[in-house]
C-alpha cells in the first residue's frame, strides 16, 4: 500500500542539491525533497510520498486529509515514522 501525506514547509536549504527542506507532519518533522516543487516555500503544504514533495495543496486541503487520517488510525504520526525495528 502507498500513503502519501500532508504536511508543512517549516524551511527550505539554501546549501543542498537537489533542493530540500523540513516539512512538519503534526509534530514530526522529516527532511524532503522539494526538487519537483521549485515554487514550494516555507509555510506552504505539500503533499509526501517516500521522502518527495509531489504537490502543493491549500491548507483547508492538508488538515482535511490530516483528520481523516487519524481517524483512520488514531495518529498521523505512525503513518509516517516507521517502527523502531525496522532495518
Amino acid at each position: 500500500m502507498c500513503l502519501a501525506v500532508p504536511g508543512r514547509i517549516i524551511a527550505i536549504r539554501s546549501d543542498s542539491e537537489p533542493r530540500m527542506g523540513t516539512v512538519d507532519f503534526g509534530g514530526v518533522r522529516k527532511e524532503v525533497c522539494l526538487a519537483i516543487l521549485p515554487e514550494a516555500a516555507p509555510g506552504d503544504y505539500v503533499v509526501v510520498h517516500v521522502g518527495f514533495a509531489l504537490s502543493l495543496l491549500d491548507e483547508e486541503e492538508a488538515r482535511e486529509t490530516l483528520k481523516l487520517l487519524e481517524s483512520m488510525n488514531g495518529d498521523t504520526r505512525e503513518a509516517i515514522t516507521p517502527p523502531e525495528d525496522t532495518p
